[in-house]
């Protein structure tokens, strides 16, 4: 049996029926990167980077997979484009977005592939779902757990669990 990696993802958006995008990226994310073997709570989160846009619903997820980071990305995209992604704004609103946060304790520095995602640890809706599944798993490349790195974390925005709200 091939190696299987261990793929920790974010996936977000904030049109449409948010909620059902998610379980439907979810859906396809297990069909074609491999099982999910662990999801977070889905948060909701005022937007970042540009704020004039509604809020955001944001989970994380932990998938095993066959596929090597760079088919991982390309399946990821395609998964993105399925589900009528189009990538018009920068930080503007979208259906979908599917971030590879992890891929295995692997540093990737590429044109079109960083990994481990190289702006997480300045962003609270991405490692307040990332905690919930793996607090102790350390960051490769800064040395320190995903604790401490929400511990440290400058941002401001409430990151607040959806399902408590009584609308998830």
């Amino acid at each position: 049996m091939q190696y299987m990696n261990k793929v920790f993802l974010l996936i977000g958006g904030n049109m449409g029926d948010r909620l059902q995008n998610l379980h439907q990226a979810i859906s396809l994310l297990s069909a074609a990167v491999g099982p999910v073997i662990q999801q977070s709570a889905v948060y909701e989160t005022a937007a970042w980077g540009k704020t004039d846009q509604p809020a955001f619903l944001n989970q994380a997820l932990l998938l095993t997979s066959r596929l090597s980071a760079r088919e991982l990305i390309v399946t990821v995209l395609s998964v993105e484009e399925e589900m009528g992604r189009h990538r018009t704004e920068k930080f503007g609103p979208r259906v979908i977005d599917i971030d590879i946060m992890f891929y295995n304790e692997d540093v990737i520095n590429e044109p079109h592939l960083t990994i481990p995602h190289p702006q997480m640890q300045n962003r609270r809706f991405a490692l307040v779902p990332l905690v919930e599944l793996a607090p102790e798993m350390i960051h490769p490349v800064l040395g320190k757990t995903l604790e401490e790195l929400l511990l440290e974390c400058k941002d401001e925005l409430p990151v607040v669990n959806f399902s408590k709200t009584g609308l998830g």
